[in-house]
């Protein structure tokens, strides 16, 4: 885990930004409150928080105004049907997360038991790699890791700070953040297919045949396209694109009862692209590479060394399904 217990709370105390006045002591704080903060943060509701913590609403609400007490802060404000964490309490949240696994790897001892294992563990993936994987990977967790709540993140396209600010504990995305304190694995490698409707259209046959059809794709905000298009623009491959959504899950509704092409993951065939048709590009195209990356300071961490043998065990049912 990185840095040390002491150091974070002083990160706690210095994001309260105590009032002169103010009678806080971080020995007031224990991971109780930590926790509770973060099941309200999570769920956007009181109730929704009771619920994951086990607990009655009433308990929470109590815990929840000791600890705006200790901070000074209201901490949560109205926002529609639910609630919103104010700007303090998001700040408070994240040095949370980072002093739980603290304090959770200070209390452990011998062999890693999953069984025994209680926390939130945040995963960052878009849509084709959370859908192709994650669902093995939760039932796992269910099964070994019952006091495991998985929390699912975009990754959109990654950034350093999502590891090192331990906003995730791991990223699933063909693109790893470039950086010397960050780790990776290849996990997997797909072929890209042409996607259509065999309804309506036929697969393009000549590279001729499928420039000169109308294309959707992909373009991740804030507007970074995909590898695959921006390897083809380079090689002066030029398409017309009538159709840009923010995820492959989007795709094939814009597809169905059209005449559009979208070149995609081979593997979402298995998944949101089930009904449509596929063939190989009619041109070279790359391979899309999928990694697992996570943080340095988790390299050697006996949960998370657990954790990334069970999404090894996951990646080769799934390929093969």
């Amino acid at each position: 885990m990185a840095g040390s217990i002491p150091q974070a709370l002083t990160a706690i105390n210095r994001a309260i930004k105590m009032e002169p006045m103010s009678k806080f002591d971080h020995l007031d704080l224990d991971g109780h409150l930590l926790q509770l903060l973060l099941a309200v943060v999570d769920s956007g509701s009181v109730t929704g928080a009771a619920q994951r913590l086990g607990v009655t609403q009433s308990a929470v609400s109590h815990l929840l105004d000791k600890l705006r007490a200790i901070t000074g802060d209201p901490l949560f404000v109205k926002s529609g049907r639910g609630i919103a964490p104010t700007a303090r309490a998001e700040a408070l949240a994240a040095e949370a997360r980072s002093l739980l696994r603290q304090l959770q790897h200070f209390a452990d001892s011998g062999d890693f038991d999953p069984a025994r294992w209680k926390t939130t563990l945040t995963i960052a993936a878009n849509d084709f790699q959370r859908d192709l994987l994650l669902p093995a990977l939760a039932a796992r967790l269910r099964a070994q890791a019952p006091g495991v709540t998985l929390r699912i993140i975009p990754s959109a396209i990654p950034r350093l700070e999502m590891l090192r600010n331990d906003e995730c504990q791991l990223i699933l995305s063909p693109r790893p953040p470039d950086g010397a304190d960050i780790v990776q694995k290849r996990l997997f490698e797909d072929q890209y297919r042409v996607f259509y409707d065999p309804a309506v259209r036929e697969a393009p046959q000549t590279e001729a045949e499928y420039l000169a059809a109308d294309h959707a794709t992909v373009v991740y905000e804030p507007r970074r396209s995909l590898d695959l298009d921006q390897h083809l623009q380079a090689r002066g491959v030029h398409r017309r694109f009538i159709v840009m959504v923010p995820s492959f899950s989007a795709l094939p509704a814009f597809l169905r009862g059209t005449a559009l092409l979208a070149t995609a993951p081979g593997l979402l065939a298995r998944q949101t692209f089930t009904g449509l048709a596929s063939c190989a590009p009619p041109l070279a195209c790359p391979t899309l590479p999928m990694y697992a990356i996570w943080h340095a300071r988790y390299q050697q961490d006996a949960a998370h060394r657990w954790l990334r043998a069970q999404l090894d065990a996951v990646v080769g049912p799934v390929l093969t399904a």
